[in-house]
């Protein structure tokens, strides 16, 4: 039996990554951000989400990617996890795809960095790489060791 599997998609520097469109809440755009002081590099603030606090975590620092520019207002793709809502700061939004098993392949060997244990595969698409990340690890972030 063949089953197809729905991803909200979203651009970081050009590249296409996907979400699984379940755990996706809710696109939200221009939300002013609240610093955190002494948070994760990765925790670019708090967002006011109708009266919840929603953490934003730039997927950009998260995967070591190069800075967004400056004049780019980043997207809130707010996903639920076990925690609550959370907010992913990604460059642009793209559509829900809809694929098959047979595209997907598992991240390759030479994958190396930060996002080879954040990302669960790909799936091949008729002009480029659909990236898919793993929601539960790209929102738990490493404690930061000090000393």
């Amino acid at each position: 039996m063949i089953t197809n599997r729905q991803y909200c998609t979203f651009f970081l520097d050009d590249q296409c990554f996907g979400l699984d469109v379940l755990q996706v809440q809710e696109i939200v755009r221009g939300q002013p951000l609240t610093p955190v002081p002494l948070a994760h590099p990765s925790v670019r603030g708090l967002i006011n989400l109708r009266g919840q606090i929603v953490t934003a975590i730039d997927l950009r620092e998260r995967l070591a990617l190069p800075p967004r520019p400056r004049d780019q207002q980043p997207v809130n793709v707010v996903v639920q996890t076990d925690d609550g809502a959370v907010s992913l700061l990604v460059d642009e939004i793209g559509d829900v795809l809809e694929v098959t098993e047979q595209q997907f392949e598992r991240p390759p060997e030479t994958l190396r960095g930060a996002a080879r244990d954040l990302i669960q595969g790909v799936y091949k698409l008729a002009d480029r790489l659909l990236v898919i990340l793993d929601p539960k690890l790209i929102v738990s972030l490493p404690t930061a060791r000090h000393g």
